[in-house]
């Protein structure tokens, strides 16, 4: 096959360098007067084409033009006759693109890479999917000491991992807080969702009204609650609880044989709470862990050894328990992963990913977590996603890498570099010399908001225009391009620099609408912009 690839000037020498080993016959060609590729045009490329190859048509098979060209290349099939698409947005990745023509169908409108990553996604969840609804499958591992049901919900070592999100301090919350707060964790992709009571107090008579407010919400998903309160568990298990944690070598001869009859599972603890006892040895954790199972023989269960926080007893010692539990009990294993989170002063998304692929490799089965602290909002379905990763890599048997599944936010997987500063040698540059002296738009002034809701769909960027001081108009949008294409509209910009500042600021509010970051007017989003600088 005969490919022509359309680039411009930067580009031409990387690209020419990366298809160099591919199995099709490629001509790479500069349009001519261009430097950046992406600023081609359908009509520009129709004009070179027929230019400079207007007899070799019948030879070419296939155009390739540059992934980041603002417009579809329907137009450039039509009239050149010859299938053209788009390839990828980075150069780099030409070479990933012409591997796999034939086996993939390249699209008009959407760059090749993106392509390729939307049906690796697919394929992921295509995957995951028909797993969960294989349910003679799911009959068959549910026979296995290592997997337990728990409601409709599967759990254990042989299924993706759970995620079981707290709702911090429950019996202080409204109603209406209750709600949105399990709304937003089930929205979020929580497989389980937990009532966090609270330690030493006792609210067993708020719990059927909590049970019977979130019932609806998480639908067919287990409800657990979190208390070694034996009154507290007794009413919630007379009143239709899912799951219970937890139960200790304290608690447990109060309540097992409520548990028992109705067959409620249970998360058991090393612990005993009631005597101020907690083992912290991998020994000690694991035989405390072997004395409960014994004791509350019957119960269907799933062990905690308690994940520590970086540098408290030791997280160490405690992934080292897990794995020792494991290797003598094939039983489902519980990972409080907000134990970590919380008590760590960074970005939940990596510390997230880690600790699920660590809890795969150790036959975890629930990730447990609250999003009790701005860094650590968005940790449910950072886990979630997580899980998904590690299922599909303990399936493929390979890294968690590539898999169509990925929580890189912050940073690329790729460096572009399709562009080579140095070829821009010998053009001016310039710097800015001195500030621009502030001069007041005669068309009045805007303070910029963002109203965070439960989840991005929901939350909204406002800027509330003032003439003279007054506030006379809010324009709002969920995208910095709605709010200032509505300003231009409205005429309510008349200086460059004004319409530049808004338009930054404006994009500022837009990624801290995205990322969950707290957005101040004329306030840098990142407290140290300089470590994001190569």
């Amino acid at each position: 096959m005969k490919v022509l690839i359309v680039t411009g000037e930067l580009a031409y020498p990387l690209i020419k360098e990366v298809v160099s080993d591919s199995k099709e016959e490629i001509i790479v060609h500069i349009v001519d007067n261009t430097q950046v590729a992406a600023f081609l045009t359908p009509r520009l490329i129709i004009n070179e084409v027929k230019k400079c190859f207007s007899d070799q048509l019948d030879e070419i098979d296939m155009i390739l033009v540059p992934g980041l060209i603002k417009k579809g290349t329907k137009e450039i099939t039509k009239e050149l006759g010859i299938p053209t698409f788009k390839g990828s947005t980075d150069g780099a990745d030409l070479a990933m693109v012409l591997n796999l023509i034939g086996s993939i169908d390249l699209s008009e409108d959407k760059p090749a890479d993106k392509l390729i990553e939307e049906e690796k996604r697919k394929e992921a969840f295509k995957f995951i999917e028909e797993f969960e609804n294989d349910e003679e499958n799911i009959r068959r591992l549910l026979e296995k000491p290592n997997n337990i049901l728990i409601r409709n919900l599967p759990v254990g070592e042989d299924f993706p991992m759970r995620v079981l999100s707290e709702i911090a301090n429950a019996p202080f919350l409204s109603k209406e807080a209750l709600i949105n707060k399990c709304q937003y964790f089930v929205d979020s992709g929580a497989d389980m969702i937990d009532i966090g009571m609270a330690a030493g107090e006792d609210f067993s008579d708020k719990i059927p009204e909590i049970i019977q407010t979130l019932r609806p919400i998480v639908g067919d998903r287990p409800l657990s609650i979190d208390t070694l309160n034996p009154d507290e568990i007794r009413v919630a298990a007379e009143n239709g609880i899912d799951f219970v944690l937890s139960l200790d070598l304290g608690n447990n001869s109060e309540i097992k044989d409520l548990l028992i009859e109705k067959d409620i599972p249970a998360v058991l603890l090393p612990t005993n709470f009631s005597q101020g006892k907690s083992p912290k040895s991998p020994a000690e954790r694991v035989e405390s862990m072997h004395q409960l199972i014994k004791d509350t023989e019957g119960i269907r269960y799933v062990a905690d050894l308690i994940l520590d926080p970086v540098n408290s007893s030791s997280i160490v010692e405690s992934i080292i328990a897990c794995n020792d539990f494991h290797k003598t009990n094939p039983a489902p294993m519980f990972f409080g992963v907000g134990n970590v989170t919380e008590l760590m002063d960074a970005d939940s998304g990596g510390v997230n990913v880690l600790l699920a692929g660590i809890g795969m490799e150790l036959g975890v089965s629930i990730l447990f977590t609250p999003e009790e602290s701005g860094k650590t909002r968005g940790s449910v379905y950072e886990l979630s996603t997580a899980s998904k990763m590690m299922f599909l890599a303990k399936h493929r048997k390979s890294i968690p890498k590539d898999l169509g599944i990925n929580l890189v936010a912050f940073k690329d997987k790729h460096k572009r570099n399709d562009i080579i500063l140095n070829e821009l040698d010998g053009i001016e540059q310039v710097r800015q010399e001195k500030p621009m002296k502030f001069i007041r738009d005669k068309a009045g002034s805007f303070k910029i908001n963002v109203d965070y809701g439960t989840t991005v769909k929901e939350s909204r960027i406002t800027a509330t225009h003032f003439k003279k001081n007054k506030a006379d108009l809010v324009i709002v949008g969920q995208s910095a391009k709605e709010v200032y294409e509505e300003i231009i509209s409205k005429e309510l910009v008349t200086r460059m620099e004004h319409a530049a500042y808004l338009g930054s600021e404006l994009q500022k509010a837009e990624i801290a609408m995205i990322t969950g970051k707290e957005y101040v007017q004329d306030f840098e989003l990142f407290k140290n912009p300089d470590q994001f600088k190569n």
